[in-house]
Parts: C-alpha cells; sequence; structure tokens
C-alpha cells in the first residue's frame, strides 16, 4: 500500500504539496512517472534515496510527455535545487548532494526556493 505525506514549509506551515506518494522502493523509482499523461495539481512523488549524492538523485524525462518541477532535498530537508525538467530530456541533476526529490506539476516552483526546509512527516491515508 502506498503512502503518502503532506509536504510543508517548516518556517511557515504553508502546505507545498499535499499529496507526495512516498517513492522508496526500486520499483516505485524504476517507474516515476513515466508514460503518465497527466498529474492531478495536488499530487506529486517524493523519492527516497539511501543517502545525499548527486548521481543517485539525477533523473531523466525519457517516455514522459509533459513538463514536471522537480524540488531536491538533503538529508534534513533543506532544498538543495529546483528546476523546470521537460519531457524527452536525457539528464537533470541537483546542483548539490540530495537524498530526496520531489516531481510534481510545474507549480510547486513557485512554493519553495532554495534554502527552504520542508517537512514531510504527516501521512495522508
Amino acid at each position: 500500500m502506498s503512502q503518502y505525506r503532506i509536504l510543508r514549509n517548516s518556517a511557515t506551515g504553508q502546505i507545498v504539496l499535499p499529496r507526495a506518494r512516498w517513492c522508496n522502493s526500486f520499483w516505485c523509482r524504476f517507474r516515476g512517472l513515466q508514460f503518465v499523461t497527466t498529474l492531478a495539481e495536488d499530487e506529486g512523488l517524493l523519492f527516497v534515496t539511501g543517502s545525499e549524492s548527486r548521481a543517485n538523485t539525477s533523473i531523466h524525462m525519457f517516455f514522459m510527455f509533459f513538463s514536471i518541477g522537480v524540488v531536491w532535498l538533503d538529508a534534513k530537508g533543506i532544498v538543495v535545487d529546483q528546476c523546470l525538467a521537460k519531457p524527452w530530456r536525457p539528464a537533470y541533476a541537483p546542483a548539490k548532494p540530495a537524498q530526496y526529490f520531489l516531481e510534481a506539476n510545474v507549480s510547486v516552483l513557485d512554493k519553495v526556493r532554495v534554502g527552504d526546509k520542508l517537512r514531510f512527516d504527516e501521512v495522508v491515508v
């Protein structure tokens, strides 16, 4: 069963994303948003890796049909990078090592800035 988290800005308490799927299994990370044709405005995937890394948190946009907003976070939940990722591009990697990264609609980029600390401890059923 999938778990979802609420992503909030730790400083303001503002909800960044109401439903982020906790994506920590191999298959969830492998599939990601490939072949998905639409994504609800209030949903996304929060990818979880074992440690901070640039290589392990890089993404590709093959088999993607729409642009997404990507937000990379370090082990403490601090945003270390963000970008607009466009379909069919070979690779995007964070500027600094990250342990988590969020893939959501482009509008998520208006809700966070590099240096913000996000909280994702609230589980949504």
